[in-house]
């Protein structure tokens, strides 16, 4: 006679197999809104002067993101400063983000990260956020056109394609200064090799005898794209890179023809991290009023008027500040501010939590007073 163990788990018994394996393995999805600490769990020397870190959340979390999207990160160097990252990691692969952040020379954000940031330690993010994104998987034909840095966002593209399945037809031009400098060298080769979709094109600017270099060599160009991908005016075009580097294919594409409505870039600076943004363009939020208001930037002094429909950002610049700026829509968080006193118009993107609008912070790149403010900069 059989009997029954008291002590022996009967839960699932008669439970489909896949329910209980749903059960067992459920993980919480990374909310934006509540979640905003990532631990990480390793670094990966990628270059001489690039390194790819590896997070994950404190208890397990499931990301969800789409490939080319960014995560803002808060870091303790001069009190705090604020650097916006693209997430260099397959969307596909949901349990851990990645950042792959190249050193900068006097930059403040990435030289932390290079040389204090280990496999145990904490750091406060914000996102993911970002519309720089495209899925390599669908029936389209893509060309992803890179420099140094600006290879982040076309990576995570390219890996979740091929994790996802294969891409459908793309072409990925990337260029660097040396051989040396070339970030995920390797892997895009090997990826290549193994998804018949994916053509991968390097160029690099100048080559040494230390490091054996047998692609293209010189600047990206009109010619040189027309052998990389020779069909590129039937492509849907993103790039990304230094603002200049941008700028010149832009140009290059312009000149050739190119129908610029299939064109995409990412705005930020991967290859500067100054006070400031890239555009030119003042940040001017519709007209609201005709009411002038008085700007007060508790730190600095400067006390300002803001004209009509002009946001906080714009009324700093006027003032002669350069407080730390990137996207100017609202959606890296990059210019979050204290606003002490006032009211403001804030139009943003996401870039900033309910549970930090209650506190009273801001993003300046997108708030119009209502009042006269105070604002802590």
């Amino acid at each position: 006679m059989n009997e029954k163990n008291p002590n022996e788990d009967t839960k699932g018994k008669d439970q489909p197999v896949e329910e209980i394996v749903t059960e067992v393995n459920r993980v919480p999805l990374w909310d934006p809104e509540h979640d905003d600490v990532l631990v990480c769990r390793q670094v990966r020397q990628e270059t001489h002067d690039v390194k790819t870190f590896v997070f994950s959340a404190r208890e397990p979390r499931a990301f969800r993101f789409y490939p080319g999207q960014f995560m803002t990160f808060e870091l303790p160097v001069e009190g705090m400063v604020t650097r916006s990252y693209t997430i260099s990691a397959s969307a596909a692969r949901p349990y851990r983000v990645e950042i792959t952040v190249k050193r900068v020379p006097g930059g403040p954000g990435s030289n932390w990260l290079h040389d204090y940031m280990v496999p145990g330690k904490e750091v406060n993010v914000t996102g993911p956020a970002g519309d720089f994104t495209t899925d390599a998987t669908a029936d389209q034909k893509l060309l992803f056109i890179s420099a140094g840095s600006g290879i982040t966002p076309m990576m995570s593209m390219t890996r979740t394609a091929c994790d996802l399945s294969e891409p459908t037809d793309l072409h990925f031009v990337h260029a660097a200064r040396t051989p040396s400098d070339l970030i995920f060298r390797d892997e895009l080769a090997l990826l290549a090799s193994q998804n018949p979709g994916l053509k991968v094109s390097m160029t690099c600017d100048s080559t040494s005898a230390s490091h054996r270099w047998t692609g293209y060599t010189g600047r990206l160009s009109l010619p040189m794209l027309s052998l990389m991908s020779p069909d590129f005016k039937d492509r849907k075009v993103f790039c990304c890179g230094p603002a200049r580097f941008m700028e010149g294919v832009r140009n290059m594409l312009s000149e050739a023809g190119f129908d610029m409505e299939k064109y995409y870039e990412e705005s930020f600076d991967f290859g500067a991290e100054t006070a400031g943004t890239l555009e030119e363009h003042e940040s001017v939020a519709p007209e609201i009023s005709d009411q002038k208001f008085r700007v007060s930037f508790v730190k600095s002094g400067h006390v300002v008027e803001c004209n009509p429909g002009m946001t906080i950002l714009s009324a700093a610049k006027e003032a002669g500040l350069l407080p730390m700026s990137s996207c100017q829509r609202g959606i890296c968080g990059t210019c979050k501010s204290k606003l002490n006193s006032g009211e403001v118009d804030m139009q943003h993107g996401g870039g900033i939590r309910q549970r930090e609008i209650d506190q009273g912070k801001i993003l300046i790149c997108c708030s119009t007073p209502l009042s006269d403010v105070e604002v802590e900069l």
